[in-house]
């Protein structure tokens, strides 16, 4: 039996302090996560440990589920779409992993944040409405993006630029299966079962992948390599997206997603301490932009009030 908290409140509704709150914690999360990801790479191949991911983290999400007495397995409307939402969630991985080898980690992290804007397009589909002053938001936060990370850059060429555009179609699909979630029976689900479909049907997918592209490991992974895969499978993947969805499900979509903005400047940030990687002396202009990008994209939506259908009191 699902558990009784899992209705889903009005679409579009606004960020609270508290869903404010849990976002910046996730964008930590998220972009300490890129760094994690670079400390594993040398013991473990890409799609491999992405498949290991996922896999422990549907472990995960399983044990969550059984704890808050949530039954993921019960029968209903959401088969077709977990399915879909599960495809968009593996192959998001594959485009974005095989990107990464033709174009540099910075450039692609920019590139990826194409996602809030595909899903502010979609915002009407999703009863949310974003005015000017949202869209300007949405304008001067990827700009500081772009500030942070150092582009545009010279000297890139057409590999560089296919693999920008495998990390761009990772970002539409990334939107796609927030906007999938949105506008389909599982706004209703539980974010266990949603997640649950997503983590399940990208196994094969990602394993598969690896499969195809040769990888394979040559050694035991190391202590680093061994607790950043920890990290990722039962942090990341098992309880952060967990939130996510849970989020996705109460509050406006679009407005969610321009937060992510904050996650690349995390990572720019913690690949600065553990792994040494220069830091921009725009960074923190950067940061200004960001963080007034955010203030404009939750400032509510003002609706003109139609004089001739107002009703006064006498």
């Amino acid at each position: 039996m699902s558990s009784p908290a899992t209705a889903p409140a009005p679409a579009g509704r606004p960020l609270t302090l508290g869903a404010a709150a849990v976002m910046v914690v996730l964008c930590l999360s998220w972009g300490l996560n890129q760094v994690a990801i670079k400390l594993a790479l040398p013991d473990i191949p890409p799609l491999m440990m992405a498949t290991l991911r996922s896999t422990g983290g549907l472990l995960m999400v399983m044990l969550v589920a059984r704890l808050r007495g949530v039954d993921i397995f019960e029968r209903d409307d959401t088969l077709k779409a977990g399915m879909l939402a599960g495809l968009l969630f593996g192959l998001e991985f594959i485009v974005i992993y095989r990107g990464l080898l033709w174009t540099t980690a910075t450039r692609a992290v920019v590139f990826l944040y194409v996602a809030p804007f595909v899903v502010a397009l979609a915002s009407f589909r999703l009863g949310e409405r974003l005015g000017p002053m949202q869209w300007g938001g949405l304008a001067l936060s990827f700009a500081g993006v772009a500030l942070a990370i150092g582009v545009p850059q010279t000297d890139v060429d057409a590999t560089v630029m296919i693999g920008d555009l495998m990390v761009v179609a990772g970002g539409v699909l990334w939107a796609a299966t927030t906007i999938v979630v949105k506008l389909s029976p599982l706004l209703s689900a539980p974010a266990e079962k949603t997640l649950a479909y997503q983590l399940a049907v990208s196994i094969p997918i990602l394993g598969l992948g690896s499969l195809a592209f040769g990888e394979r490991i040559t050694g035991w992974p190391g202590v680093v390599a061994s607790m950043s895969l920890v990290y990722q499978t039962f942090w990341v993947v098992g309880l952060t997206f967990l939130f996510w969805f849970m989020l996705v499900r109460s509050f406006s979509a679009s407005k969610l997603s321009a937060f992510t903005f904050m996650t690349p400047l995390f990572g720019v940030t913690a690949g600065h301490f553990v792994l040494h990687d220069p830091l921009s002396p725009a960074f923190v202009a950067a940061a200004v932009l960001v963080i007034a990008g955010l203030m404009l994209v939750n400032r509510p939506v003002r609706v003109p009030v139609d004089p001739l259908l107002t009703v006064t009191k006498t």
